[in-house]
């Protein structure tokens, strides 16, 4: 079985015999099957009109319970995304009546960020229906090797974030 990293690897051991691009094996595919992965999430959430940024901060405040709101700041270090154009996106979504900001009952100085009704409905929709993507997306493993799998990209993960 032959995929695109294979002809990329061939094709650099031809080129240039002097360098080794074995790690390109492994980060190769990641980032491959990153692009793939944030297509299939991207198509999943067009039904919702969220792009995967949006989604990512709804279902940030959606994941904090019955309190669900938070201030930008405890929003951008819960999402899974870059602080990138967060204010961009949090326009779009008031625009769209899917969060509403406010000021904290206990610190009126502090704007606090929460759902509304209206983008509590969208996010309990997206997120069934990303979970059920997610789920599709995942190799046909057996439950051992997807246990295995997780186990390595968690350590990989967890090394990166600390670098």
């Amino acid at each position: 079985m032959t995929d695109v990293i294979d002809l990329l690897l061939a094709d650099w051991r031809e080129t240039r015999p002097d360098l080794d691009p074995s790690s390109l094996a492994v980060v190769g595919r990641v980032i491959v099957l990153a692009r793939h992965l944030e297509q299939s999430v991207g198509k999943a959430l067009e039904k919702y009109k969220l792009t995967l940024g949006q989604f990512d901060i709804l279902a940030t405040l959606r994941r904090h319970g019955p309190k669900g709101r938070l201030t930008p700041s405890e929003l951008l270090g819960s999402v899974m995304l870059s602080s990138g154009g967060m204010t961009a996106r949090l326009d779009k979504l008031e625009a769209a009546a899917l969060i509403a900001r406010g000021s904290d009952a206990d610190d009126r100085r502090k704007v606090v960020i929460e759902l509304t009704p209206k983008g509590k409905r969208v996010i309990d929709a997206a997120t069934a229906t990303r979970f059920e993507e997610a789920k599709a997306s995942q190799p046909k493993l057996s439950p051992e090797e997807l246990e295995t799998l997780e186990g390595l990209l968690r350590k990989w993960l967890v090394r990166v974030q600390t670098i």
